[in-house]
């Protein structure tokens, strides 16, 4: 029914519509209604996801035959010109992992080995565990101080709206590793960069820099890292056994997924919509980020079944974002010097949106003020005029690209992001449907126009 009366108010007005001209109101306000009624698309593609492939750790037959479902399941849904774009990566897979204090107080913790870690091998390494309370407190301890030892960084994560403690309280993640080798340590563990309490560590990837030696990283759950400053804090040496057999194997292969809802006018910029299709390997990626393909496909399905676009709207489900974002790196290089009429991505989880910030230069500003009216009605504040975001096509808003950035509620992100826990449970279909909506708007507006099929007259 909602289907209907829209298609129905898009042919009223479809004829009307000069090229590259912003769609009424009311014809975008009904797109964007009819997603936060009722939306199939995104739910199915996170549930088809999360359920018939699983994990898919980047570079691994996991992460492959992501790509093939992801191609049938696009061609599925009507887009045109379904395909891979493949490119080669370093591949890292994990193995047994396990910690536990020996001394003095005996006892298991709960582990996971960081993106990258180097193996302790099957028979584990041992060693008395040195603290340091941030990054910057292990930059300025002595070599001594931490050579032979298995270095501990604590730190606290709180949590917030737009998850900007992440660039923060990720440096233990980021920077600790490569400081340890380059002291001496022979591993490092650090609390789990995340806001929950569950005892489920959460992973990541870290690199070792500046001619580091690849030592054995891992991350505890919250629980067991503030265990661990409790036992310290009793002033007693503290012994750790730690086995982390993680692998690289390797120069193996990924790649981007695309597809396409083809515009009336091939000569003009696409809008490209996007998440990553790879995920961490403990959970299932349901919101890190099958829902976020999810949000990028269905918004684009919608403009699809309303009509015709302006514009092509350009799909693309990037490959190995999690391991040092190489999709978006491998886009940029085959596509970055082609213009664009906007870039987006979804990649911060399914909660509601509730700022758009936007990067369309001053000529484009109707476009971007347009942007801001049709998402007032969801609760959708306008922020900047002057940025916006996405890890994968980061790279290509930094080159000066046009992009829009909807901005998710981020509160519990870090609860369950890289975790055990990122399953489909964790997604709100009320809240999925909102992004949709969302999505649908901000199309709708960069589309140029979305003309209705013309039907067969009745005789």
């Amino acid at each position: 029914m909602i289907r209907t009366l829209v298609a129905a108010a898009l042919l009223s007005t479809a004829s009307a519509l000069p090229a590259q001209t912003i769609p009424s109101p009311e014809r975008i306000g009904l797109l964007r209604d009819a997603a936060l009624e009722s939306d199939q698309y995104a739910w199915d593609i996170t549930e088809g996801l999360t359920t018939e492939v699983g994990p898919r750790l980047a570079g691994t037959e996991a992460e492959a035959r992501a790509r093939d479902w992801a191609v049938r399941k696009l061609t599925a849904m009507g887009f045109a010109n379904a395909r891979i774009e493949p490119f080669d990566m370093p591949v890292w897979t994990r193995g047994e992992e396990s910690a536990e204090i020996i001394e003095p107080f005996p006892q298991k913790m709960v582990v996971a080995a960081l993106g990258n870690s180097a193996s302790t091998g099957p028979q584990g390494v041992s060693g008395e565990v040195v603290a340091f309370d941030s990054v910057d407190a292990l930059r300025a301890a002595p070599d001594s101080a931490v050579r032979g030892k298995i270095v501990f960084i604590d730190h606290r994560m709180m949590a917030n709206q737009d998850g900007s403690g992440y660039g923060q309280f990720g440096a233990p993640r980021r920077q600790g590793p490569t400081l340890a080798s380059q002291k001496g340590a022979i591993a490092i563990v650090i609390r789990s960069v995340g806001t929950d309490h569950d005892r489920l560590p959460h992973t990541g990837v870290m690199s070792f820099d500046n001619g580091a030696k690849p030592i054995p990283a891992g991350a505890l759950s919250v629980p067991d890292a503030e265990q661990m400053m409790r036992i310290i804090k009793r002033g007693k040496p503290v012994t750790m056994r730690l086995v982390l057999v993680s692998k690289s194997v390797g120069t193996r292969q990924s790649g981007n997924v695309i597809a396409e809802v083809p515009g009336r006018d091939p000569s003009l910029p696409p809008i490209l919509v996007s998440g990553h299709l790879d995920s961490w390997d403990q959970g299932t990626g349901a919101i890190d980020d099958a829902s976020g393909v999810a949000i990028a496909a269905a918004a684009a399905k919608r403009i699809m079944d309303a009509g015709r676009p302006l514009r092509t709207i350009r799909i693309v489900w990037f490959g190995a974002e999690e391991v040092g974002l190489f999709g978006g790196l491998d886009y940029r290089a085959r596509h970055g010097k082609e213009p664009h009429h906007a870039l987006m991505e979804s990649d911060f989880g399914a909660d509601r949106i509730y700022r758009v910030n936007s990067k369309l230069g001053t000529a484009r500003r109707a476009e971007a003020e347009a942007i801001g009216k049709a998402l007032a009605p969801l609760g959708i504040v306008t922020g900047s005029f002057e940025q916006a975001e996405g890890s994968d096509i980061g790279p290509m808003l930094a080159d000066g690209m046009p992009g829009v950035g909807l901005s998710q509620d981020g509160t519990r992100y870090f609860d369950i992001h890289h975790t055990a826990n990122d399953t489909l449970d964790k997604v709100d279909p009320a809240q999925l449907r909102q992004n949709v909506a969302a999505w649908t708007a901000v199309l709708a507006v960069l589309s140029g126009g979305i003309e209705e099929p013309k039907r067969s007259k009745r005789r």
